[in-house]
């Protein structure tokens, strides 16, 4: 027999928890924004057991950068890229008139070194300022300008035969690598 002032507990109704569960899951999947990244887009070389033909220092155009963000250009300390567009670009196609750049442009690697230390934006910049100059060098060979080479559409023919035209013979030789 219970007491006639005893407490009890009133009983929740739960059956429609799972119904708003439902729907708030529901709810934030259909509300969530997925921010897609770009990232950088480079081509990384296919795997190889094959061993590295040495490159001569002629053909080695070198730029650093360090952890206070400084550069240095084959061996000159510089605080700004200015210029460093033009020097690769006469650098590659150099053809070994003068002894001290390229043999060819098929032979010019530009090799871009990087301490730990330094901030993504030195090191972004200065691997955009590198491609710029075959960029620009591509759109030479082809006649349009660099701009206009780099919204070639590859899917197009005429397109693809423009890029094919600005890049023979040029290959982009660049070696990343860490100071």
């Amino acid at each position: 027999m219970s007491h006639p002032y005893t407490h009890r507990r009133p009983e929740l109704q739960t059956g429609s928890m799972a119904d708003i569960a439902f729907l708030m899951l529901t709810f934030f999947l259909i509300t969530t924004q997925i921010v897609n990244e770009k990232g950088l887009a480079l081509v990384l070389p296919q795997p190889n057991n094959v061993p590295v033909a040495p490159v001569h220092k002629r053909n080695l155009f070198t730029v650093q950068v360090n952890d206070a963000n400084r550069y240095m250009v084959n061996g000159e300390v510089r605080t700004k890229l200015n210029g460093l567009r033009e020097e690769i670009k006469i650098f590659v196609l150099n053809n070994g008139r003068d002894v001290n750049r390229s043999d060819n442009p098929e032979k010019a690697v530009v090799s871009l070194k990087a301490d730990r230390g330094a901030t993504h934006r030195a090191y972004i910049y200065t691997l955009d300022e590198i491609q710029a100059a075959y960029y620009e060098l591509y759109a030479e060979q082809a006649g349009i300008s660099a701009e206009a080479f780099r919204k070639l559409d590859l899917s197009r023919p005429a397109d693809r035969v423009l890029y094919e035209k600005g890049r023979k013979g040029i290959p982009m030789n660049i070696s990343i690598a860490e100071l």
